[in-house]
């Protein structure tokens, strides 16, 4: 890119033509999101956080469970019964060499 073409790019940035487009276009930050849109994304965020506690909770359970020398099918199973509804798989989101 030759150094004129930087020059020419940057000063674009600079005078915010290529921001105003990118904001008209949909593909910036908009700040003007409803309330009711900030609450629902607010919302989400809490539920996300819940499911990872729940499932941190679970797991420490398991690690728990299998410290004190239970079976590992004993284990698992609680584990499975604590992350009902919360976590994909059989192993309450874990994905690896179960």
């Amino acid at each position: 890119m030759s150094n004129r073409l930087i020059v020419v790019v940057v000063a674009a940035l600079l005078a915010g033509g290529v921001g105003e487009r990118a904001q008209a276009q949909g593909t910036a930050a908009d700040p003007t999101k409803s309330a009711e849109s900030k609450a629902a994304e607010d919302k989400h965020r809490q539920d996300d956080i819940a499911k990872h506690r729940h499932m941190a909770r679970a797991h420490e359970e398991a690690a728990k469970c299998l410290e004190s020398g239970a079976k590992e099918s004993v284990c698992q199973e609680r584990l499975r019964t604590a992350c009902a509804g919360i976590a994909v798989g059989r192993y309450c989101g874990m994905r690896h060499t179960h």
